[in-house]
Order: structure tokens, then C-alpha cells, then sequence
């Protein structure tokens, strides 16, 4: 029996469309929203499906509402889903002190494993499973997927994808935090999730998997180079440094004069997407 959806809300986009929907999900133990883009594709046969993981404080509209991908995706004949950020409600914990880099609307895509954050903030299961059993049960979509993100969501699409060998097609990423475990926020956030034991937090850092990494999908990345966040957060240089130790193909490109902003996404966006289509479509 399919899991109930509730929609709430829908409209028309580039000839396909652009919905939201909420229901409650078992791995995070609340009520979560997630966006789905259907290109007019879909209303004749099955199409792929691009997962794109958003940044702290963010929800599952930022991306729909400002990245402009809704065209070329529609012209491609790719689903686009984005989810949340982070388990909600009042039963979740959040920052006991209010901060917005930690607890809701930054759930790090990582599965928790200390008190209390355990209980709900399991967002690798939920991204990695859950809603893609849900989005292939209740759509016209295929297996074929591909994932991809933005700062934190960047570093979940790469250790979502490091961590699944085989679950996806390609991946990509916006000014991803690509060495959480060497940077305030990933510091701060793991800290909490995962324990003090910072070995354990390996399991969950890009630059850490890259070396034992057991497939070699093509790694696009942009990154602003006036992004305020680029020297003490983001680090593309580790990322380039464990892909050239590991022979991990990775294209690197450092955008001149663009920030950490939804402008800059919006201007590469056709590449990622393009990008991933090469895969997704290929037989």
C-alpha cells in the first residue's frame, strides 16, 4: 500500500509541473515537505530524476522559486526533487541557543547518532531511501538518478554519493563544504550528530571518502570566488587535493566575482543540469 501524499501546492511551469507535497516520514520521525518539477516529459513516459539537496537555513522551495531550472529541465525531460533541509515540527530539537547554523534547517545530511538529535535528524536514510522509494512509487519516474547541492546540500550530494556506490548516475555541487570535519560549521554540527570521536566523522566528509571511493562518477563543481564563506568554510582546494592523491575525476571551475548567492547557482545551473543529463539519459 502507497504512503499517503498530501499535495499542497501546484502549478503549471514550461509546460510541466511544478508541485509540493508533504507526508510523514519514518526515517525522521516527522511531517516532511518535499518539491517535485515534472517536465512535460513525464506525461508520456517514465523520466529520470535529479535530487538536489539545499543549504543551511534553507527549505525545499529556495532552489524551485530562485535557481530557473525549470526550463531546461523541461526541455531535457528531467524530474528535478528537492527536499527539505532538516526534520520540523515541535517535537524536534533545534540550536538550544537559536542558532541558525545548527539543528533545523541544518540537518547536515548526515544519519545522527547522539542524544537527542538521533531521534530525527536521520537525513542521509531520508534523502537516500525514503524518498526516492516514495518519489518511484508515487510518479512517473525511472531509477536513474543523479544528485547534487549547494554549500551544506553540496556536501550531502557528495557523501550521499561517495556512500552509495551505484545509487546514482552522476553528481555535482555549488560551493560545497567539501571538509566538514576541518571547518567551523561542519565542526560545530558533527559535534552534535555523531559524538566527539572525530574518527567517526570520516564516514561523513567528502575529502575522506574520495580516497576509498569504489566508483569514479564524474564530479562537477562550481565555486564563487567571492564567496564569503570559500576560505574558513567551503575549501575547494582539500577537495582538489584528495581527488588528485585518489585519481577521482573532478572538474573543478572557480567562477571570477560570484558569491555564495542563488544568482550564482542561477547562472550555471543549465551546465549542471546538462551535466547530469549526459548520464541520466544515456543507455
Amino acid at each position: 500500500m502507497k504512503e499517503t501524499l498530501n499535495l499542497v501546492a501546484s502549478s503549471k511551469s514550461f509546460g510541466g509541473w511544478q508541485q509540493r507535497y508533504s507526508h510523514h516520514a519514518l526515517s525522521v520521525g516527522c511531517e516532511m515537505t518535499f518539491s517535485i518539477y515534472l517536465p512535460p516529459a513525464a506525461e508520456q513516459s517514465p523520466v529520470p530524476v535529479l535530487y538536489w539537496l539545499s543549504g543551511l537555513t534553507c527549505t525545499d522551495e529556495n532552489f524551485v522559486q530562485k535557481a530557473g531550472a525549470q526550463r531546461v529541465a523541461a526541455a531535457l525531460g528531467i524530474a528535478i526533487v528537492t527536499p527539505d533541509t532538516s526534520p520540523r515540527g515541535e517535537q524536534v530539537p533545534g540550536d538550544p541557543e537559536g542558532a541558525w547554523d545548527f539543528g533545523l534547517g541544518a540537518g547536515f545530511y548526515v544519519d545522527a547518532t547522539e542524544e537527542p538529535w538521533n531521534r530525527n535528524y536521520r537525513m542521509h536514510d531520508y534523502v537516500v531511501n525514503e524518498l526516492p522509494g516514495l518519489i518511484e512509487a508515487h510518479f512517473p519516474v525511472t531509477k536513474n538518478r543523479a544528485i547534487s547541492g549547494h554549500s551544506m546540500g553540496g556536501h550531502g550530494a557528495l557523501v550521499c554519493a561517495l556512500r552509495n556506490p551505484g545509487r546514482y548516475r552522476s553528481v555535482s555541487a555549488f560551493s560545497p563544504i567539501t571538509h566538514p570535519g576541518d571547518c567551523p560549521w561542519g565542526r560545530k554540527a558533527f559535534t552534535h550528530y555523531l559524538g566527539t570521536d572525530e574518527t567517526l566523522w570520516r564516514a561523513w566528509d567528502a575529502c575522506e571518502l574520495i580516497a576509498t571511493a569504489r566508483e569514479r562518477l564524474l564530479l562537477l563543481v562550481d565555486q564563487g570566488q567571492d564567496d564569503n564563506f570559500l576560505v574558513e568554510q567551503l575549501k575547494p582546494e582539500a577537495l582538489e587535493a584528495a581527488c588528485t592523491e585518489a585519481g577521482y575525476p573532478l572538474t573543478l571551475r572557480r567562477q571570477p566575482g560570484y558569491d555564495h548567492s542563488y544568482y550564482f547557482i542561477a547562472s550555471f545551473i543549465e551546465d549542471h543540469l546538462r551535466h547530469h543529463a549526459a548520464a541520466l539519459l544515456a543507455d
